[in-house]
């Protein structure tokens, strides 16, 4: 289990990471409903992730006291014809927000993604928050998704480096997902 202890000002805050189970797809569920509601449903990169399946080995949890307190997820698709993987969600519990539980799913996410030899994951989301990251703008245009999204928060980790891909979103059907042990 990977573990992290971080600091606060009088005290030491404490959680651990592990790969998601099956088991935790309800709780995973309700921290999703808290943290973005019902209107999640309707949001384009929802949609796509709706079509694909998400990647158990590249999606975590963090856990405080044995309460699941946040989650990430990753799951495959195609950008024009290039693998790539999306983000999210990415969602933790209104009491442990602030407290780092967020960035270091997002950086065990992108650690489990690289040392899987994906070279970019995608995310919709704030560039002032994700820039901290490595994530970058994409061009408007560049990358296109199949409903609306604000261009300006369309971003992309460049895992290996390399030239960012061109061409419209779309999902890895989940009969052609490689679940490699």
């Amino acid at each position: 289990m990977f573990q992290i202890s971080l600091f606060d000002v009088m005290s030491e805050f404490q959680f651990s990471m592990r790969h998601e189970l099956p088991e935790d797809l309800p709780v995973i569920e309700e921290i999703q409903e808290e943290a973005f509601g019902p209107g999640r449903f309707t949001r384009t990169s929802y949609r796509i992730r709706e079509a694909g399946e998400v990647d158990e080995r590249l999606s975590f949890v963090a856990e405080v006291d044995g309460v699941l307190s946040g989650s990430v997820r990753l799951t495959p698709i195609f950008i024009g014809e290039t693998d790539a993987l999306l983000l999210g969600p990415l969602a933790v519990r209104p009491p442990f927000k602030g407290m780092g539980i967020g960035r270091a799913l997002m950086q065990r996410a992108a650690k489990a993604a690289a040392d899987a030899e994906a070279k970019f994951v995608l995310l919709v989301g704030d560039y002032e928050y994700y820039a901290q990251l490595g994530y970058e703008q994409v061009g408007e245009g560049q990358i296109t998704l199949p409903g609306p999204v604000d261009p300006a928060r369309l971003l992309l980790l460049r895992l290996k480096g390399g030239v960012i891909p061109c061409g419209p979103v779309r999902a890895v059907p989940p009969t052609s997902t490689a679940q490699a042990e």
